[in-house]
Order: C-alpha cells, then structure tokens, then sequence
C-alpha cells in the first residue's frame, strides 16, 4: 500500500481530517476508476476537485498533500493514500460491503492490477495525441519548476524516484512532441494486452468469472479510454467489445466517463481533422 509517513504531507491540515475525502479530476483516467469503485460500493465521499488543465496538481498545497502531483488522492480519517490502484483496494477492505475484491484472491489481483498500471504512460501517450488537440508543450517550463520545487519529495520516507519518470514524460514531449514511433509502440502495448483478456472473456462475463471485480474497473477505465481516441475494438477484439458495452452504459460507469459536450465537440473536430489527414490511431499504428 502506498500510504504516506507523516513526515512526507506538508500541508498538514489533511492530517487531521475525518471521513473519506478524494481530490480527484473528471477526466483522470485514475480518479474515474476511483469514483466507480465508490459508486459501486455506496460509500459517502467528499470530493476535491483538482483541475489539471490549470496545473492546481502542482501547486504548493496540493504537492504537500501528494508529491507525485496525481490524482487522486485519498484521505481517510487523516490518512493519506496515493496510487489509484492501492487506494481502491484500501477502500474495498475498509468497506466490505459489495466487495469488489473476492475473499481470498487479494494477492492475485494485485498482481493483475500491476500489469493494467504499466501502461498507464502509454494511455497517455494516446490520449494526448488523439482525444483533443493540447499543443506540443502541455506542460510549460514554469509548471515543471514548481514540481520540482514543491512538496516534500519523499513517499514513505524515501526520496521518490516517480518524479523523474514524469518529468522525463513532460520533457520528451515538449521536445519532440508524441511521435508516431511512440504511438505505435503504446498503441502494441495495448493490443497484446487487450488481446489477453479478450481470450479471458471467451469463457466468462467478468474478467475474473461471474460477478464484477475491480480489475473490471481498472480495465474497463482504460478501455473508453481507447475507444474514444477511436481504437478499433469491436473489430480486433469481439469478445472485449461485448464486455465493455454493457459495463459501460450502467449508471455507475456512465456518469464518471461521460464528458461534457463542449469537450465532446473538441474531439469529434480533432477526429475530423485526423481522418482528413490520415493522422488517425488506426492509420499512425497500422491497426
């Protein structure tokens, strides 16, 4: 579990909070699996909006809450969680109504959880350059220097080297932007993946048998990620396509991963643009 020492918070009223708050942002990949995981276990939650588009995740009050800079971030009765996939499984064990971790399979899905967090960089990678345009430097010199400055640097108790992963993510891509060697790459990364559990789903209605688990969360997060940046599921994956639909469409997912229409009307025009100019996912990973 990834829950901060003490010594790592430094905005330290959190510490003293109670009940179960989240800073979490709308279109956070990590935060919309978060809040479907408190939708589907019911539990009462008080929300903290962090606009990442504004660069609130690098300002001085939230990198001494978090100092990685993500969301979300958890804080149950003054402690502090971080890393979406700790914190969902730090909820299903403080909460066990509607379990979402079957009894004795903890350690599995941890596991499997690793292997859906490794290709977090990659969502990225295709987020960035298929959902809206965000220009070539989406993080300004400025904001990095305040990463860098801010907070206390340290997860539990040790100096983080997570840093370094981002900023060297923020740097490529201000230098050389998202290439299509990086896309094809991510975009691979992702098939053999999905490949894996479009097998899985040739036998089950959940990825893990009969009932949904968060592993169907984390995963189905990912998914709409890609069909919105228009992967070709249905035709490369039949049996992950059935799957994700219907989870979809219950209210629980829906409400979490719908965008608003203005941002909607952004992509659908970026979209255009890239079929216009044979720049689409399809065409760049040759799926």
């Amino acid at each position: 579990m990834v829950q901060l020492f003490d010594g790592d918070v430094l905005t330290r009223e959190v510490l003293d909070w109670k009940g179960v708050h989240l800073f979490h942002f709308h279109g956070s990949s990590c935060s919309q699996k978060t809040r479907v995981c408190l939708n589907l276990k019911g539990i009462e939650w008080e929300p903290h909006e962090i606009d990442l588009g504004n660069g609130e995740n690098y300002t001085k009050y939230y990198l001494g809450i978090n100092p990685r800079g993500l969301v979300p971030t958890l804080i149950i009765n003054g402690e502090v969680h971080i890393e979406s996939n700790d914190i969902i499984t730090v909820l299903d064990e403080r909460f066990p109504d509607h379990n979402l971790i079957p009894k004795g399979m903890a350690t599995e899905i941890t596991k499997l959880l690793h292997h859906e967090d490794d290709l977090h960089l990659d969502l990225r990678t295709i987020s960035f350059r298929f959902t809206q345009p965000r220009g070539k430097v989406p993080r300004s010199a400025e904001t990095l220097q305040k990463y860098r400055d801010f907070g206390s640097g340290r997860v539990q108790g040790q100096v983080d080297k997570h840093k370094d992963r981002e900023l060297e993510f923020w740097e490529t891509t201000a230098d050389i932007g998202i290439t299509d060697d990086a896309v094809r790459i991510s975009a691979n990364r992702f098939r053999v993946a999905f490949e894996e559990l479009d097998q899985k789903l040739k036998v089950s209605n959940y990825l893990l048998g009969k009932s949904i688990t968060v592993l169907d969360v984390a995963w189905i997060i990912y998914v709409n990620r890609l069909v919105r940046c228009r992967y070709p599921l249905e035709r490369l994956h039949p049996n992950l396509n059935r799957w994700f639909w219907p989870l979809r469409e219950k209210n629980e997912f829906d409400k979490e991963l719908t965008v608003s229409p203005e941002l909607q009307k952004a992509v659908n025009d970026h979209h255009q643009l890239q079929r216009e100019t044979a720049a689409t996912l399809i065409d760049v990973a040759g799926l």
